[in-house]
């Protein structure tokens, strides 16, 4: 089954404009989340509880999965099919229902 992995940050503005949309997907699709340089693990969970979201998150304080990835800006967001294999990729906005088609294309 394809995962959609999600590249955020908590200083991002248009991070927080898809947030419902990722909320919602992660109900019906693997979803994990990397939270770029936004602080240390605690201030990470404080952030996520203030705006509600329940996500499964890696804590990328310093950038460097990010760059393994070649993320250089939030949100970037793939599609890695059950192979491993990256699908999609998405950088900015993009609306919850473009991402569940990419990911239904990825199956």
């Amino acid at each position: 089954q394809p995962v959609l992995l999600h590249f955020w940050a908590s200083w991002c503005g248009i991070c927080r404009l898809v947030q419902d949309g990722i909320q919602s997907i992660q109900a019906d699709w693997p979803v994990l989340t990397v939270a770029m340089q936004s602080g240390p693990g605690m201030e990470v969970a404080a952030h996520l509880a203030a705006e509600g979201l329940d996500w499964t998150v890696l804590v990328d304080e310093h950038g460097e999965l990010s760059r393994q990835f070649g993320v250089k800006a939030v949100p970037t967001t793939f599609v890695i099919d059950a192979d491993g294999m990256i699908r999609f990729r998405e950088t900015g906005y993009t609306t919850e229902w473009g991402l569940r088609t990419r990911l239904w294309l990825a199956r």
